[in-house]
């Protein structure tokens, strides 16, 4: 019987730590994988065994053997095609991918209209943002009749210990043209432009954030029906979050054209320390409820982004190992519903599944605000 699960980047920044918590429960069944064996071995060596090593690489066909002892594969690394992804489905493979590159998680999503059945499940969306600001987004839509809009903002830690892709990631979408939706239409928007202001929450208070093409603005105007979606970003350091809107309208987009450039903001960035490893998402959403305006307001804080985006994954990953899903092809919103308290919130399928269990992940602050608006 297939019992494996597969953590493919699993010796990686977040990779490792999705392995460490899935091996408390899957002990002998969690595989590292990735091109480097050696690195594998390091790593899982570490573990106490607990995590075995496995040798992956995505540029190579699939091993059919690999596929039939494995039961679920969460993926860390960014991909350039969806053959191993389509693999997996087409041999029942539930997967899971932390991706945050929506191009691609679009090319994902199209393969649903494929001719070609799948048997296996595909979550996507899988970690902090897209995946635990697609989740608030659903928790804002549910308090109310009907949501007109969704504003996302997420603050990132400078100080925070960040992987070499997620860096590079970052760097390359700061020169970014992307569509966001507003009012039922397509608009176009430019990366660290047309800053607005949120509340974070106690602590942080009023933040000034930027459009970022995150893919949860694309995702959920389609998964939730909300007409008007944003995501911006801004970082814990105000001046550093002001310094780069500044160089955006002085020409940073294209700076980072230039490879050399490219390789030095990626170096700084990597070696940047200035500020703290704290992280906040939050959610403004507005629509009516009763017949009247209202407004809801969802925010998490805590520290160590790879920690939280690993802990969300592996939620996933421990709640879809036990369950029957539909197969197909889904992001994180649509299979799972989200509670709330003011230091954890809790994961759980929705009720299409026949799982009940909920997942918990702590060390974290929630708060939330729900009110009528005033008629001006």
């Amino acid at each position: 019987m297939n019992k494996d699960i597969i953590v493919i980047g699993g010796y990686g920044h977040v990779g490792s730590q999705i392995c460490t918590l899935l091996s408390e429960h899957y002990p002998g069944h969690v595989y590292a994988a990735g091109r480097s064996l050696e690195r594998a071995e390091q790593f899982c060596k570490a573990t106490g065994s607990k995590v075995k090593p496995l040798r992956l690489d995505l540029t190579e066909k699939a091993d059919p053997r690999l596929l039939k002892r494995a039961k679920l594969v969460v993926m860390c690394m960014d991909q350039q095609d969806t053959a191993f992804a389509e693999a997996c489905l087409q041999n029942g493979v539930y997967y899971v991918d932390v991706s945050a590159n929506g191009a691609f998680l679009a090319r994902l999503e199209a393969l649903a209209s494929s001719s070609r059945p799948f048997a296996g499940t595909a979550v996507l969306s899988v970690g902090l943002a897209p995946g635990l600001t697609n989740m608030l987004a659903r928790h804002a839509s549910e308090a109310m009749d009907h949501t007109d809009c969704a504003d996302i903002t997420i603050m990132l830690g400078l100080g925070d210990r960040h992987g070499k892709a997620a860096i590079e990631w970052t760097i390359d979408n700061l020169r970014a043209d992307f569509d966001i939706m507003e009012k039922g239409s397509l608009v176009a928007a430019t990366s660290f432009t047309s800053g607005k202001i949120s509340d974070l929450g106690e602590g942080l208070g009023r933040r000034t954030a930027y459009r970022f093409p995150f893919s949860d603005q694309q995702t959920l105007p389609r998964t939730l029906g909300i007409a008007s979606v944003s995501t911006r970003l801004c970082f814990d350091s105000r001046i550093a979050t002001g310094s780069v809107a500044l160089m955006q309208k002085f020409g940073l987009k294209k700076m980072l054209h230039s490879q050399r450039m490219r390789k030095a903001a990626v170096w700084s960035f990597s070696k940047l320390r200035y500020g703290s490893d704290q992280y906040a998402i939050k959610v403004d959403a507005c629509g009516t409820k009763n017949g009247l305006p209202y407004v809801a307001e969802y925010g998490i804080q805590g520290r160590n982004e790879a920690r939280i985006t690993a802990r969300t994954a592996a939620a996933v990953a421990g709640a879809i190992y036990s369950a029957t899903l539909p197969p197909g092809i889904f992001h994180i919103e649509e299979l799972f519903t989200l509670e709330l308290a003011s230091d954890h919130l809790s994961l759980r399928l929705a009720d299409t599944t026949k799982s009940d269990q909920s997942f918990t992940i702590d060390e974290i602050r929630c708060w939330t605000r729900e009110l009528f608006q005033q008629h001006k």
